[in-house]
């Protein structure tokens, strides 16, 4: 015989049924922690396999001569585990009547201590062992009245056992679902099936303390297989469960809510529950909730009228899911008289823990699910409304299949915190994709839908909004025709993101592009820009308590002026990143350019560069979101910039795209990113005239035959009378009201441009002349005979211009 090994402390009490010829008819799961074997190891087997003398001669026990005379009986036991040793036990018999008057025993033991198992254990000890276990015991008839109980299980019940003995569960036990209770002991009673771990709440008439306990129930039967009764087995869980149910909400509140995507969210929700709390869920959201919308109060319905969710999370213990019938992502068709659809009209729970599929129900309009529910054991179900602030979201289900136990108060109140707190989440996150989708409407609406760069450069351009939770930024570019041929570039980035950095982009953008029509320096147009910006922001600020009211602009910005001319590119930026400068053969330069201080802080210290492109050159614009990232510093990100630029003998727009494809997917930009690329262009000599003109009266004459025969030379004869009229009246207004020296400018493009340069300082105006008046309206022929009309200053003085398009067929392309 091996030898014994006392146990180290006092574990659960173990119970089983012995009927009168010795077998084993009843082993309870503590029964199998304490000695190793299994239900089927022992049940309808003889009780000596479980003595350390089985299959050895040995004295008769002093407990044998109490079962022949049927008395109870207890002691301290040596018991036989599985594995061979021996357990010491303090264990009580107690005498139960079976079928035909024979005498079954139900055995209840408790392993000891070493110092429990020593000779000097007293007898009361071992009669109070059961009574003082921390597991409530009990049996019931086959009527189901209690005929016995120990003080644990009496203390619990909250009556006497004499009040208790002899009754059902419904008549005696206050605070407790016993109807639940007492249909599974029925179960259990005629099936012969155990119920284990059957949770259940009991509140206290005392104090009104709510406890949650674990309960299972197996079936006492006679040697002939007939059921005696069943034996309850009860064991408080509430600080286990109050752990357990923090735990839960602990893991949810680490792991739902991470992004602020809808339908992530909703996926996450239904990964923490599962296998938490359930075996299968879904979670169904309002087709318009995934688009950011608002729910209506009643679902959208099909054609048919049959209203319909969208499945946006789902998740079961099952690979595959087989209990779903809509994948992720898929519309999800409800009956009207389905809990579903109730749940969500009402905004309240549906808890269903035996679930009901007998004919008459709402699974006869539901034939679907009624074949998925019988094909995959679904038994227990709950649906919960997604709701928060007000507004159902749509609805999460969660059914069981796999765990025997049906979903309990306590089940229903753990997910309906679960869920209130997803449904947070997921407004949270119906919000932002509100808000950003209507900031990338309206960024999309404020960008310019399509570029162009004249004959002066080639433009490429790309925009990538963030995906990050900071939401759309205020990034923007531009490209703007100015007189004389040139264009303007832009590049600007609004500080902060979402719908109000969006609608300040706008803002910004239409005031550079009205500044870029006065034709000013770089450096000008920015102090414009920064003194314009500030006052609006002084003007906001000082509109108090208005909620309405826009947070205080700041951008930064670079503004670049090309002349096809003389292929002079004048830059100068705000704060911005610089611009980078590819020449034909590749090579990479940033300019050195002042930074400036930000748009919008007053300070308005701006300064131009002047740079000198050869024909081919690309001038690359961006925003700090292609270059600045997190891991790295701006040095690096213009490293890694400088490198794809390089790449030459690309069409603009594939070095456009494979820019930004290199950068932004070896490191993800958290933040947006715009890119304008400009490849230049030069007016050939034969395409520019010019002459220098003295300052008289006189010269106004020749002019004309100048221009003639400028247009002569080029083939624009028919527009002779007209510009011999814009030529004369610029001409006399600058002899008349400007300074020499003055020079005419015939510029033949897309368009054809005469510019009149002189060194006074006032521009000319147009004047609207009265019928007696016998001058005044020169430049109001110029505004009527040409298509665009202007002034512009230049360092000595300023230039008068005119533009007339000119036909397709006469316009000639730069090289």
């Amino acid at each position: 015989m091996a030898a014994a090994q006392p146990a180290a402390h006092l574990t659960g009490t173990a119970v089983a049924v012995i009927d009168s010829q010795g077998m084993v008819i009843g082993w309870s799961a503590d029964a199998e922690a304490l000695m190793g074997y299994t239900a089927a190891d022992v049940v309808n087997r003889s009780a000596e396999i479980l003595l350390t003398s089985h299959g050895e001669t040995a004295a008769t026990p002093s407990w044998a001569d109490h079962v022949r005379a049927r008395e109870g009986w207890s002691g301290v036991v040596e018991v036989r585990h599985r594995d061979g040793h021996g357990v010491h036990v303090g264990l009580q018999a107690s005498p139960m009547s079976g079928a035909d008057g024979r005498t079954d025993w139900l055995v209840s033991a408790a392993a000891l201590s070493e110092a429990l198992a020593r000779p000097i254990l007293s007898e009361s000890v071992l009669d109070a062992l059961l009574d003082h276990a921390p597991i409530g015991l009990a049996v019931w008839d086959r009527a189901l009245r209690c005929t016995w109980l120990n003080n644990t299980a009496e203390r619990r019940s909250g009556a006497l056992s004499h009040q208790r003995l002899g009754r059902r569960l419904t008549e005696s036990v206050p605070g407790l679902d016993t109807k639940s209770v007492e249909a599974a002991m029925a179960r259990v009673l005629e099936t012969g099936e155990p119920v284990i771990d059957r949770e259940f709440r009991w509140i206290s008439p005392e104090d009104e303390e709510d406890r949650v306990f674990s309960a299972s129930y197996f079936r006492l039967e006679g040697a002939d297989g007939s059921p005696l009764g069943v034996c309850s087995v009860a064991v408080d869980i509430s600080n286990s469960w109050a752990r357990e149910r923090l735990a839960v909400l602990n893991e949810a509140g680490t792991r739902i809510g991470s992004t602020l995507d809808v339908m992530s969210t909703a996926q996450e929700l239904a990964d923490v529950t599962v296998p938490l709390l359930a075996d299968f869920v879904t979670v169904d959201l309002e087709e318009s909730v995934q688009l950011g919308e608002d729910p209506p109060e009643r679902l959208t319905a099909t054609a048919a009228g049959v209203p319909v969710f969208r499945r946006a999370g789902v998740a079961s213990i099952h690979a595959g899911a087989p209990e779903s019938s809509w994948a992720r992502g898929e519309p999800v068709v409800v009956p009207p008289s389905s809990p579903f659809a109730r749940a969500f009209s009402s905004g309240q729970s549906h808890f269903e823990p035996e679930l009901d599929t007998s004919p008459g129900t709402w699974f006869d309009d539901d034939p679907q699910r009624a074949m998925s529910v019988r094909e995959t054991g679904i038994h227990s179900m709950m649906v919960i409304p997604l709701k928060a602030r007000g507004v159902v979201l749509g609805v999460a289900t969660l059914v069981r299949t796999t765990t025997d136990r049906p979903f309990t108060r306590d089940n229903l109140l753990l997910a309906q915190e679960l869920v209130t707190r997803a449904s947070l989440s997921l407004d949270n996150a119906r919000r932002y994709t509100r808000e950003r989708a209507a900031a990338l409407a309206l960024q999309r609406q404020l960008l310019p839908r399509s570029l162009s760069g004249g004959s002066a450069v080639d433009v490429a351009s790309r925009y990538l909004p963030t995906d990050t939770h900071d939401g759309v930024g205020g990034d923007w570019f531009d490209v703007i025709p100015l007189s004389g041929a040139r264009v303007a570039l832009v590049v600007g980035d609004v500080v902060g993101h979402g719908i109000n950095a969006a609608a300040t982009m706008g803002r910004l953008r239409t005031a550079v592009n009205t500044l870029a029509d006065m034709d000013l320096a770089p450096d000008e147009l920015l102090a414009h820009l920064d003194d314009l910006v500030t006052r609006m922001g002084q003007e906001e600020a000082g509109a108090g308590s208005d909620e309405f009211a826009m947070p205080v602009m700041s951008a930064t910005c670079v503004y670049a002026v090309y002349d096809p001319v003389t292929r002079k590119c004048t830059i100068a930026r705000a704060g911005h990143p610089p611009p980078a400068i590819v020449d034909p053969s590749g090579r990479v330069t940033f300019p050195d350019l002042p930074s400036g201080t930000p748009i919008g802080l007053g300070l308005m210290t701006y300064e131009s560069v002047e740079l000198e492109l050869p024909v081919g050159s690309v001038i690359a614009l961006y925003t700090d979101g292609l270059i600045e990232t997190r891991q790295a510093d701006i040095d690096t990100g213009l490293d890694r910039l400088g490198a794809a630029l390089s790449l030459t003998g690309k069409p603009l727009e594939d070095l456009c795209a494979q820019v930004v494809d290199t950068i932004v997917a070896k490191t993800p930009s958290e933040d947006d990113v715009a890119l304008l690329l400009a490849r230049t262009h030069s007016l050939s000599p034969q395409q520019v005239a010019s002459w220098n003109l003295p300052a008289e009266p006189a010269a106004v004459s020749g002019v004309r035959s100048l221009a003639v025969g400028q247009l002569s030379a080029w083939g624009l004869e028919f527009l002779g009378p007209n510009v011999e009229l814009i030529v004369s009246e610029l001409v006399t207004n600058a002899v008349r009201y400007g300074a020499s020296p003055i020079r005419l400018r015939l510029i033949r493009d897309k368009s054809l441009v005469c510019e009149v340069a002189d060194a006074g300082p006032g521009a000319p105006r147009m004047r609207h002349a009265r019928a007696a008046d016998e001058s005044g309206r020169g430049i109001f022929l110029v505004s009527e005979l040409s298509n665009r009309w202007g002034t512009r200053f230049a360092p000595g003085g300023k230039i008068a211009w005119a533009e007339m398009e000119l036909p397709a067929n006469r316009s000639v392309v730069s090289v």
